[in-house]
């Protein structure tokens, strides 16, 4: 087998390698009820999800009726958390060719990666409940680096690099997030087209965009002879 071009690839999770949105959504939910606010429809949270959870909760807060104080929003997204953290894996589950793209990879020796805007606490309590932990040569949370140094910004992916010892990676996402970090950090994005887009897939800016994870390794192979 040819030594693949890229020897590590990142994927964000949420909307990514993970449909999360039925779990995220019970957990906005809970904290909505909490605050005396209508639910979201499971279907429309979606729209919601990107950039991390205190986003999420801030969109979801918009949208029925306005935001809270600060120190009211503080106390709800400690609920928020602590029910997702009880019920973080009820629903969720990889989208379709997901593992089977990972163990393809990891024949070909490429070392694989996790850079999600979802808290590292979070990230490795549901890769671990999914059984996923183990094909990761390393995991990056919205928090690892400190505040304000997630995606968009490039330091995670950065860190991944660091982290993995090589400068040749590609990074897969699903938001302007992911892209606009990628394209900081110098690395070419796959966007994916069944993800939480903030935008339409077509309209990301992402080097190319999949259906389906049986076409990752096909397109990386063609993005690395330009």
């Amino acid at each position: 087998m040819a030594e693949f071009p890229f020897p590590i690839v990142g994927f964000d999770l949420d909307g990514t390698l993970l449909d999360t949105h039925a779990d995220l959504g019970a957990a906005v939910n809970h904290a909505l009820s909490l605050a005396g606010r209508p639910p979201v429809p499971i279907g429309e949270m979606p729209r919601l999800i990107g950039g991390g959870t205190r986003k999420m909760l801030g969109r979801a807060l918009e949208r029925s009726g306005g935001r809270l104080d600060e120190a009211s929003f503080d106390r709800l997204y400690a609920d928020l958390l602590d029910y997702y953290r009880r019920n973080i894996a009820e629903q969720t589950r990889p989208y379709p060719g997901a593992e089977a793209v990972l163990d393809g990879l990891a024949m070909r020796g490429v070392k694989l990666a996790v850079v999600s805007n979802k808290l590292e606490s979070l990230t490795r309590q549901l890769l671990g409940e999914l059984g996923l932990t183990d094909r990761f040569a390393t995991i990056i949370g919205g928090d690892s680096l400190g505040v304000g140094r997630g995606k968009p910004q490039p330091d995670s992916l950065y860190e991944m690099l660091a982290r993995l010892g090589d400068s040749a990676a590609a990074f897969v996402g699903d938001t302007t997030y992911d892209v606009r970090a990628a394209r900081a950090a110098g690395l070419p994005v796959v966007a994916v087209s069944f993800g939480f887009h903030d935008v339409p897939p077509e309209e990301l800016g992402a080097d190319a965009v999949i259906d389906h994870f049986d076409e990752l390794v096909p397109v990386l192979e063609r993005l690395s002879t330009g």
